[in-house]
Formats: C-alpha cells, sequence, structure tokens
C-alpha cells in the first residue's frame, strides 16, 4: 500500500515529489517502490501548516487540539464552512524569532535590492516580512534564498513580500525556508497579519491573499493569531486492497 503521509499542500520538495512518482510507477510495473529520501526541509518536518489541520477538519470532526514541537495548536469548525485555526502566539523579542544580535525586530537591519527593513516575527518559526509597493515585481526566486540565509537568521528565515491593498486587505507571496516559492504559507499569512499590525498598516484582523487562496487572520489581545480558510476536497479514491497484498506475495 502506498500511502502519503506528507500531508503538506503547499511545500512539496522536489525530492519528495520524485520519490511519490516513483513509487506510483514502482508500484505500476509490480516492482519495490524506493524508500523515503533524506529531505533537509524543516519547515516540513518541525512546522504544522494550516493546511494539514483544516485537511483533519474536513474529515468530520469539529474541534481537533494538535500537539507540535511549536506547541498546541487547536482547529474549530467556523461559519460559512471554514475552518479556523489558532496557530499559537507570536513571538516578537529578538531572542525568540530567533536573531544573531539583538536589535528593533520592527525594522530589522537586513536589506537586499529592492527589500529593505523588514519585520521580524516568530509564529512557531522565523519570518522576515518586507512591505513593498507592488509584490508582482519582486523577483522572490532570485532574493529568496539569499535573504533566508542572512547572517542575522541563525535558523534561516521564511522570507514574505507583502503589498498593502487597503486597510483591512493585505497580498502576499513567500519563500519559505528549506523549500522555495510556495502557493500559500499559513504561518507566514499570521506573521503578515502581525507584522502589518505592528506597522500600523492595518488592525489585528485583516484578509491575506496568497497565490493559493485568500485567509482570514485575528491577532487576539492574548497575543494568540486565529487564521480561518475555507477548504476543497483534493479527491476521492478506492484502493484494491487484495491485489496489492497479491502483488506483495509475488514480490516479496
Amino acid at each position: 500500500m502506498i500511502i502519503d503521509c506528507h500531508g503538506h499542500y503547499t511545500t512539496a520538495p522536489a525530492a519528495h515529489t520524485a520519490w511519490r512518482q516513483a513509487q506510483l510507477a514502482a508500484f505500476e510495473a509490480g516492482v519495490r517502490p524506493p524508500s523515503y529520501p533524506t529531505i533537509d526541509d524543516d519547515e516540513i518536518r518541525a512546522s504544522i501548516e494550516g493546511s494539514q489541520l483544516r485537511l483533519m477538519a474536513e474529515r468530520g470532526v469539529e474541534r481537533i487540539v494538535v500537539e507540535t514541537i511549536s506547541g498546541l495548536l487547536e482547529t474549530a469548525a467556523a461559519d460559512r464552512g471554514d475552518i479556523t485555526v489558532d496557530m499559537g502566539e507570536a513571538k516578537t523579542d529578538w531572542r525568540d524569532i530567533p536573531l544573531a544580535e539583538a536589535c528593533d525586530t520592527l525594522h530589522l537591519p537586513v536589506r537586499l535590492g529592492p527589500l529593505i527593513d523588514p519585520v521580524g516575527v516568530n509564529v512557531g518559526n522565523p519570518h522576515a516580512v518586507f512591505f513593498v509597493p507592488d509584490v508582482a515585481v519582486i523577483d522572490l526566486e532570485k532574493l529568496g534564498p539569499e535573504l533566508e540565509h542572512a547572517p542575522l537568521f541563525p535558523e534561516r528565515a521564511n522570507i514574505e513580500v507583502v503589498q498593502r491593498l487597503a486597510s483591512g486587505r493585505l497580498r502576499m507571496r513567500v519563500w519559505e525556508r528549506g523549500a522555495g516559492i510556495t502557493q500559500a504559507c499559513g504561518s507566514g499569512a499570521c506573521a503578515t497579519l502581525v507584522a502589518a499590525a505592528r506597522r500600523g498598516l492595518t488592525g489585528r484582523k485583516a484578509e491575506v491573499v496568497l497565490d493559493g487562496g485568500t485567509l482570514t487572520i485575528e491577532w487576539l489581545p492574548d497575543n494568540h493569531i486565529l487564521m480561518t480558510g475555507g477548504w476543497t476536497t483534493s479527491f476521492q479514491g478506492e484502493i484494491a486492497l487484495g491485489e496489492i497484498s497479491a502483488r506483495e506475495a509475488v514480490h516479496g
């Protein structure tokens, strides 16, 4: 049986994608599938993205508490069929992000090309949020990897570029550490809202428009961040377990 426990809709590293394709090819050829490769992607292994929690809620569970490396995350059904996830607390102290040296996290001393003066936030992982006039013109594929590995970030950082569309609406693109450009990032959307609120660009609740869709983010007075978004079914299918068992018996 092929069981894909990756569970991450937006961050599929090339090695994982190749492994998944090789597994399917091996199944079709009736040969032993390859072992899972070693992937240096802490964003996948050490972090929890909202899409994973929304998937669990899609299965009909109204409230779930998940223990993660970053702490306890809670998800619950919201209005209109959406799912709300408590993404935990925002951390803004330089030691918690963490940074290599003490500095004002509202104005990090990092710049590269058109990207300057980011806000540092930790939402279970480190983020550097850059505000720009137009996210579409930023060459994130070129700038992202260098900023991710900037000396100020000893654990590297996720890089967001953000455009203020209105007082309650932000446009964000993301370079995820260890993964590259992705369609969406739950913790990145949360970091974006916190950074914008700290800069006075929006209130403590706003829509964040990502390449993969729109999320509503709210930074509560108790410092917790709520992320609300929709969900869709990726696919439905059936698998003949008896046929797989027969193949495994033949090929050992």
